[in-house]
């Protein structure tokens, strides 16, 4: 076992995960990402340690609901409903609205951050991947007490404390799973790889020991910014997509892109 599969297995808070060659690529790509467009590890970690510090409190944000062992364990469940789903959707923002009523009874979606807006019936969404700029589509995933896999960077420390001091006034909070992006070890959280929202979901299920080959991606594309992305340079957004497209190629399941050619 190497070093980086080391300190993945210290921050993952399950006993079922996955850890194969892929993993080591699925980190790498992160480095590689921030060396691309200038981003700061510093700041990465800066985020993911005020993350585990709140949170490490007995009731993180005076909920009860959000405690380490409460977490670990909605986290399990989690991965038991993925593990037992007959087909297993990943929602990218490219995708058609989408009608539940339209698949098989027993599908079950994934969604990437705002892409959630695009499922008419949220009993059906299983966990929504975020780094906290879904907007009014998150938080009606929220309201509806859907499983956030709620994702600390550089770039969104103030997003995410604000949306979990919102979320805790609500009388039912949604389950949390907390990932990061450094190499560093944080109690509570994990890092599963990835960068976007997108391509962080797939790396996710890899995480939980999902077959990817058996899963299938709605709307993922890099060659346009989708509909349901959050406020952004679509320019900018563009050159994320590319990054995407890497970690689905070191996934295997870049033949699931949209190409509108």
């Amino acid at each position: 076992m190497n070093l980086t599969t080391q300190t993945f297995l210290q921050h993952l808070p399950l006993g079922r995960g996955v850890f194969n060659d892929v993993l080591e690529p699925l980190l790498a790509l992160q480095d590689e990402v921030r060396e691309a467009f200038g981003y700061s590890i510093l700041k990465d970690v800066e985020s993911a340690e005020r993350m585990e510090s709140l949170f490490s409190k007995p009731q993180p944000f005076d909920r009860e609901e959000w405690s380490s062992d409460k977490r670990q364990q909605s986290t399990i469940e989690l991965q038991e409903d993925l593990h037992a789903a007959n087909q297993l959707y990943v929602i990218g923002a490219g995708s058609e609205k989408i009608r539940t009523s339209d698949y098989d009874s027993g599908a079950r979606f994934i969604a990437a951050d705002g892409a959630v807006g695009a499922v008419d019936d949220l009993s059906k969404v299983l966990c929504v991947v975020s780094d906290g700029d879904g907007a009014e589509h998150l938080q009606r995933a929220v309201e509806s007490s859907v499983h956030i896999v709620l994702h600390a960077h550089g770039d969104n420390l103030e997003t995410w404390t604000q949306l979990c001091a919102k979320w805790a006034e609500m009388e039912v909070v949604p389950p949390l799973t907390l990932t990061h992006q450094t190499k560093t070890s944080f109690s509570g959280m994990h890092n599963p790889g990835g960068f976007t929202d997108g391509d962080r979901a797939l790396c996710f299920l890899h995480s939980m020991g999902l077959d990817l080959s058996q899963i299938k991606c709605l709307g993922f594309s890099t060659q346009k910014v989708g509909m349901w992305s959050g406020a952004t340079d679509p320019v900018a957004k563009l050159d994320k997509l590319q990054w995407m497209n890497e970690a689905m190629v070191r996934l295997g399941v870049e033949h699931q892109l949209i190409n509108y050619d």
